[in-house]
């Protein structure tokens, strides 16, 4: 069998208003602001996948615009 690495947090850019309340709350600091900016003109989030994150969720439990998708 073959495992494809798959990222374990996708952050849609494009819902992103750039709260930034999900990297606060990573314990594992795996999310950080974007130097790019979206279509509404905000900067985003985005998922640095460092093999630290634990799929814990509190990153899409703060997001008041369900822009974030966490996988185990």
């Amino acid at each position: 069998m073959i495992k494809t690495k798959m990222e374990k947090v996708k952050i849609n850019s494009e819902k992103c208003k750039g709260c930034f309340l999900c990297v606060p709350v990573c314990p594992e600091k795996c999310i950080k602001v974007s130097d790019k900016i979206n279509k509404s003109g905000n900067k985003f989030a985005v998922f640095t996948e460092n093999g630290k994150c634990k799929s814990c969720g509190f990153c899409f439990l703060m997001c008041p615009d369900v822009a974030i998708e966490v996988y185990k």
